[in-house]
This record gives structure tokens, sequence and C-alpha cells, in this order.
């Protein structure tokens, strides 16, 4: 009997030291704590890793979509209406972009690359082909006036130039042509003058099968938040083109990785040589892609805010003071001079002026909004879509009767979607890692199960022990009672 009561009363402080226990390593998060510091130890950009891998050679397919805005009304522009454009697109090509020229340095805590990426256009999931024709801004003639609008003979010059070659403020080429480059006659003429002016225009000239400078990366290697973190882009560790040394900064990875164990509160920095600066991007959702948990990270308005707005913006401002409304980015700067401004497509989150300045507009969040889905646990993206859209600041110039009365507006010429989802392979190492570390992370919440299991037993068992149990006597009749 003792030995039975002695079994009972070891399942009960069993129960109750496996739940002290349980509840212990919840409050102090031991077994969460083992799982992110080996995870933080493990993805690092070091050769043999399968961070390093994804890193130098990303597997999952990137895809770029190109949407162009063909101009409808030109000559009633050029009479003072507004803009009537229609989009038409997608024009989509694969990206490939591998790291290559890969140098480690200082001990494995930094490494060298360039990111070369090469287009190839696919057919069928694009719209139509890279002969089709779009009418646009002019964009080299445009430069150019800009450039010499108040030196009065030279543009006196150029003028009758363009007019006896019936160059215009709009132009039609081809998508290929538009994208890729083409030779143009303006450009060429004036090279003659200036030897070292490049006669090719094209939206992205020069960046097909080529890099955009020799980055050095920090590998993680002394802190995991340090992974794959741009420190140096073509040697500087900081920007020549704005006005303050915060907008000229150089933060966060290149947008391809981001560091493991992000939680929700947290920033994302990132730098992009398209918009020529950093920016950041705040959680705004979770969500689920292919099955993996995940969060959404976005760039908030402010990123692109005017400085009334936002006054970290005010470096922005190029030169110091000309400062556009909130949406938009001049990067005429890094561009050559060309009067470039960049937005969100459609103008998403940008003043209604420059939407309402262009017939054919239509923000749409779902469509227009640049977005990063990354795997909170291991830092992987899941799904991303950069979207960008590139624009003309166009006015009446007055030593320029090309021209006409056009009014000063922002003309959209593309937009362009950078997207990604992880492939299925990827996939499937990811959700390994995921389920061991929900393994991992609920065995204090398996300890207080069993406890509360092993208490339930404890209490029947005891409870067994306390019922009364009737005597012989007390079962047999009374006799002779009446």
């Amino acid at each position: 009997m003792s030995m039975k009561f002695c079994c009972i009363y070891s399942i009960g402080f069993i129960s109750i030291l496996l739940l002290i226990t349980g509840i212990s390593l919840v409050l102090a998060e031991v077994f969460q704590n083992v799982l992110y510091s080996r995870i933080e130890k493990e993805i690092v950009l070091r050769n043999g890793t399968e961070a390093f891998e994804a890193w130098e050679n990303p597997p999952p397919p990137v895809y770029m979509q190109f949407y162009f805005f063909n101009l409808t009304n030109p000559l009633e522009v050029l009479d003072g209406d507004r803009p009537a454009v229609v989009e038409i697109g997608p024009y989509t090509y694969r990206e490939y972009r591998p790291m290559e020229d890969i140098a480690f340095m200082e001990n494995g805590t930094k490494v060298s690359a360039v990111n070369t990426k090469t287009y190839i256009f696919e057919a069928n999931m694009s719209i139509g082909l890279e002969s089709d024709l779009m009418r646009t801004v002019n964009i080299p003639a445009l430069t150019v006036m800009e450039k010499f609008k108040d030196h009065s003979i030279i543009a006196n010059i150029i003028m009758a130039y363009m007019k006896s070659n019936d160059i215009g403020l709009f132009s039609t080429h081809t998508v290929g042509e538009l994208l890729w480059g083409y030779e143009d006659g303006l450009l060429k003429t004036l090279k003659l003058f200036q030897p070292d002016l490049d006669d090719v225009f094209g939206l992205f000239y020069k960046t097909n099968a080529t890099n955009d400078g020799e980055y050095v990366f920090l590998t993680g290697q002394q802190g995991y938040r340090d992974f794959a973190k741009v420190e140096q882009w073509k040697g500087q560790s900081s920007l020549p083109w704005w006005s303050t040394d915060e907008c000229n900064m150089i933060n966060g990875t290149n947008g391809a990785s981001f560091h493991p164990v992000i939680t929700k509160n947290e920033t994302l920095y990132m730098f992009s040589s398209d918009l020529c600066r950093s920016l950041f991007a705040t959680f705004e959702e979770e969500v689920s892609v292919r099955g993996l948990p995940g969060y959404r990270f976005v760039p908030p308005s402010r990123v692109f805010a005017s400085p009334t707005v936002n006054p970290d913006n005010a470096g922005f401002c190029v030169p110091p003071g000309n400062c556009l409304s909130s949406g938009l980015l001049n990067v005429s700067v890094c561009k050559q001079g060309a009067p470039i401004i960049m937005s969100s497509p459609h103008f998403y989150q940008a003043d209604e002026k420059y939407i309402n300045g262009v017939f054919g507009m239509y923000p749409n969040k779902e469509r227009h909004q640049t977005t990063i889905d990354v795997n909170p646990l291991t830092g992987v993206i899941l799904q991303a879509a950069k979207r960008l859209q590139v624009n003309v600041f166009v006015e009446k110039i007055s030593t320029f009767s090309q021209t006409g009365n056009v009014r000063t507006v922002v003309f959209p010429v593309l937009f362009l979607n950078e997207s990604v989802v992880i492939d299925e392979e990827s996939a499937k190492k990811v959700q390994a890692v995921v389920t061991l570390g929900n393994v991992v992370v609920n065995v204090p919440f398996m300890l207080i199960g069993l406890g509360i299991l092993l208490g339930a037993i404890f209490m029947v068992l005891m409870c067994r022990q306390q019922v009364p149990k009737s005597t012989p006597a007390e079962r047999q009749p009374l006799l002779g009672s009446s």
C-alpha cells in the first residue's frame, strides 16, 4: 500500500516539476534564444554555407516587367493640353543576377563582388515584341534643350538643326530601342564638338550583361545584423550627389538578402543604385508564401515625402531648396543631367497634382506598391516586387520652339516591376528550418502539457484512493428491525 501511494505522489511531484520547468523556460525564452543563436551563427557569407550559395547565385527566377505609357495626343500637348497616355505591357525579361569577382577580405568579415545582371526577353510572358513602337518624350532632345536653354547663341544653332531634321519634343521608337539603346541623331552631331559624349541613348543602356559597380558587403561574421550589409559601393562609403550627409549614407543590404531573426518592429534598410539613394521599409502585415510564414515590409509614404512632411528628405532637393512635392525623387544629378524623376507607378502615394496632371494615371496599392515578404526566422525573401516609375520633367523652354506651349508636367515614360517568388526547392529548405524551429521553440510548451496531463492523472488517482469502501456488515440487511 505504501508503494502505491509513493508512486502516486511521485506522479504529482513530477507534474509540478514539469510545470515549473516549462513555465520558467517559456518566460526565459531559453529554447528560442538557443535556436536564434544557432541560426545567427550559421547564416554567414562564408564558402560552403547555403546562405553563401543562395547569395552568390540566387536560385528563384527573377522577372523584370516593363509597362510603357504611350502618348496619344502629342499635338494637343504642344498646344497646352493635358497629356493622355495609355499603359501598354508587360514586356517581360528573365533576369539573371549572379555575384561575380568575389573576394573575401579582412579575415572573412567582408566580401567584395560585382552583381552582373543579364536580361533575356520572354515573349510568352509579354504582351508584344521588342519591335513594338512607343511614342514618348524625346529624352535626349529635352536633355540637350535643358542644358543649353540659357545659352542663346548655342540654343539657336541647336534649334535650327532640330527643325531641319524634324526633331521634336516627342519621338517614336521601339521597345528594344527605348530600353537598351539607339543611336540618336542630335547626340551624334553634338559628339563632333564634344568627343566624349555618348551618342547612344536608352533608359537602361549599358545595364544588360553588365554590373553597376563593385560592392563591399559585410559577411555577418561579427554580428548577424551585418549579414549582406553594403559597406561600400564603387569604392566609396557614401554617395556624392545629395546635399546632406544623412541623404548620402549607404544603408542596409542591396535588397536581395536580409539578416535572420527579423521582428515586426524592425526597419529594413536597402541601398538602390537605380534610385541613387538608400531607403527603408517597415512591417505591414503577416503573409504566407508557399505555406511559409512571412512578414510583409513596404516603404512607407514618408520615404518619398516632401521635406515639409519629412524634414529628413531636405537633402534630396538638388539644388538645395529646389524640392518636388511628395512621392517624387529628382535623380538628374546621377543620370548625367537627364531630367529624370522617379516615383511609384501611376504616382502611387504621390501628390494628387501629379496624378491629375496626366490623363491615364490610376494608382492602385496592390499593383503599384513595392513589397518585400521575408521569412522572419531565416531572413530569406519569400516574395518581392520592386516597382518604380521613370518620369521626365517637361516644361516650356522659350529658347526652343520645339516645346511649343507645353504645360509644366512630370511626364510618365514607363514603370517596371522586378519580382521574385521563392522556388519549391528553396521553400523546402526553409520549411525544414521553420519546422525544426517550431519543434525547438515548443519544447517548453510540451513540458507544460505533459505536466498538466500527469497532474490530471495524479488527481484521478488521489480521488480513487479517497472513496470510502463499505464493510460486510453494512452490506447485510438488518433483521428484526420492524
